[in-house]
């Protein structure tokens, strides 16, 4: 993983992950660049980061997704949730990567 700052995650993202470049500069773009406001700075960068680290491992990216898409398919809001739930707890691992991991 990077430096956490916004400049080191957006090189990351463009060496590693391209595929989440796009989406990652509308967003910065959309809610910090020309917003003038640094409060939503960490927000976007737990999600960035999570994303990023998602990429990283594609076996891990993909089971995320599919447990994702199960969820809104199921017809059982108990066992949709149960899906979210694990996707939830995936993505929260992911994020707590630090630098240089």
């Amino acid at each position: 993983m990077p430096e956490r700052t916004p400049k080191a995650l957006r090189a990351a993202i463009a060496q590693h992950a391209p595929q989440l470049l796009v989406d990652f500069d509308r967003h910065w773009r959309r809610d910090i660049a020309d917003a003038y406001d640094l409060a939503p700075v960490p927000a976007f960068m737990a999600r960035w980061w999570s994303e990023y680290a998602l990429a990283r491992d594609p076996r891990l990216e993909v089971k995320t997704h599919a447990l994702e898409d199960e969820a809104a398919q199921e017809p059982d809001y108990a066992r949709a949730k149960a899906l979210i739930e694990e996707a939830g707890r995936i993505r929260r691992t992911a994020a707590k990567a630090g630098p240089g991991q």
